[in-house]
């Protein structure tokens, strides 16, 4: 049955391969069950009712990645769009948690109908190919950053922004260690090597109190979501302020998606030999359908996951590794307490490693022409050094068609690239 729907052997994976892979992805992601509740319940949502949303949207998304698109990519509520919701359109701006919601929702009709009519389709393949290949490099040194941050081996400083933290807390060295039986396992070549050491330094955590285990029964019902279950407020719809939150919303899931799902696939061999992305449609898809209905449970936009490298890492090619993902953040409806046991400082090594995978396509670029070289280093520096995949994009994006246009190459710009531009220019200046 899978071997029919997955297509496994051409793929060159097997059923094993694939569910590992998918819990490989679940345990580096499954921080979003504790921290969306926690962002969006900011705003006086109910988060017990975010709990069951943030869960049921990720599968579904997820499982439309698996059989839409036979992707080994998850999806669930973006981080940094939670964050946005709930601290600028909700307390900073003003409105209410219903009309953030009605947001979404439109952005997802949007999305829905820009990716049927390959609005989207024709964007990500009109990326220049440099950028193509700079994308994957800026995510690696993104989540080996997010990895590095998530440790404590990397802490904030007012001085210096950032600095090594103290090498005397017990969840720096749950890391160190993780991070050293993971890259012996990677170097031995043991398929399963992530998950090992995902549950390595779990275990390792317990007595040195850094993993906390659960108090009480490790089983419940979900909670219900009837306090936030499509509560949408449809009077400012016609606002100026609700026109610039549909639209931050749609450049930055539109972005982040794109950036995501060509990194994932390039690491994936899922790119062709042109750069283009064949089952780019049918992804994008999946994050449109999935925000949509996200909106409805009560959640806030749903995007293409970064941390779907892992699950690639380890072997993942098909939506089967989705599936798997979406089956176990099923599970954890049901088993909550077990799951969110895992610290940080175990899957933080997961993130680093990958990060080493991903930056494997900087030998792709070609540094001897300059109006490809530098395009591309503003992508691959942009992305850590913002915490944004989008901007990434759109600073490199921009000296694409700046560079070449002053340097005489302006026939290598598509008017597509031109559109692009001249629209991350007005959002950069007023948005």
């Amino acid at each position: 049955m899978f071997e029919k729907l997955f297509q496994l052997s051409s793929h060159k994976t097997t059923v094993r391969t694939e569910i590992l892979a998918g819990i490989t992805t679940f345990m580096t992601m499954a921080y979003i069950l504790a921290v969306n509740p926690a962002i969006l319940g900011s705003t006086g949502m109910d988060k017990h009712a975010l709990f069951t949303a943030t869960v049921l949207s990720t599968v579904i998304a997820t499982m439309v990645m698996a059989f839409m698109a036979n992707l080994p990519i998850a999806a669930a509520p973006g981080m940094g769009l939670n964050a946005f919701f709930a601290f600028t359109v909700v307390q900073v701006m003003g409105y209410s948690w219903q009309m953030a919601i009605t947001a979404v929702f439109i952005e997802g009709l949007i999305f829905l109908v820009l990716t049927f009519f390959n609005v989207r389709e024709l964007i990500v393949n009109s990326i220049p190919k440099t950028l193509k290949d700079a994308i994957p490099v800026g995510i690696g040194l993104f989540i080996t950053f997010i990895g590095l941050q998530h440790s404590g081996l990397v802490v904030a400083n007012s001085a210096t922004l950032v600095t090594l933290g103290n090498m005397a807390d017990r969840h720096v060295w749950v890391v160190l260690i993780g991070l050293l039986v993971t890259a012996v396992l990677v170097a031995l070549d043991v398929k399963a090597a992530i998950l090992i050491g995902i549950l390595a330094g779990t275990l390792l955590g317990i007595p040195l109190g850094v993993t906390e285990l659960p108090k009480g029964n490790l089983v419940s019902m979900p909670p219900s979501l009837s306090p936030i279950f499509a509560q949408f407020d449809w009077k400012d719809i016609f606002s100026a302020d609700m026109l610039v939150v549909i639209l931050t919303f749609l450049f930055v899931n539109l972005f982040d998606t794109v950036g995501t799902l060509l990194g994932v696939a390039a690491k994936a061999g899922l790119i062709d030999a042109d750069g283009n992305f064949p089952k780019v449609k049918q992804a994008l898809f999946a994050d449109a359908i999935g925000t949509t209905f996200g909106a409805i449970l009560g959640t806030s936009t749903i995007t293409a996951y970064v941390e779907s490298a892992s699950g690639v890492a380890a072997g993942g090619r098909t939506g089967l590794t989705a599936l798997s993902t979406a089956g176990m953040f099923l599970i954890a409806l049901f088993f909550a307490p077990l799951f969110l046991l895992v610290p940080s400082a175990a899957t933080a090594p997961a993130l680093i490693i990958v990060g080493l995978f991903m930056v494997s396509s900087i030998a792709s670029i070609n540094f001897n022409d300059f109006t490809e070289a530098i395009p591309a280093f503003m992508t691959m520096v942009m992305m850590p050094f913002t915490y944004s995949i989008a901007q990434g994009i759109v600073f490199g994006m921009l000296a694409f068609v700046f560079i070449k246009l002053f340097t005489g190459k302006a026939n290598q710009i598509s008017i597509t690239v031109y559109i692009i531009a001249l629209l991350f220019l007005l959002k950069l200046v007023w948005m």
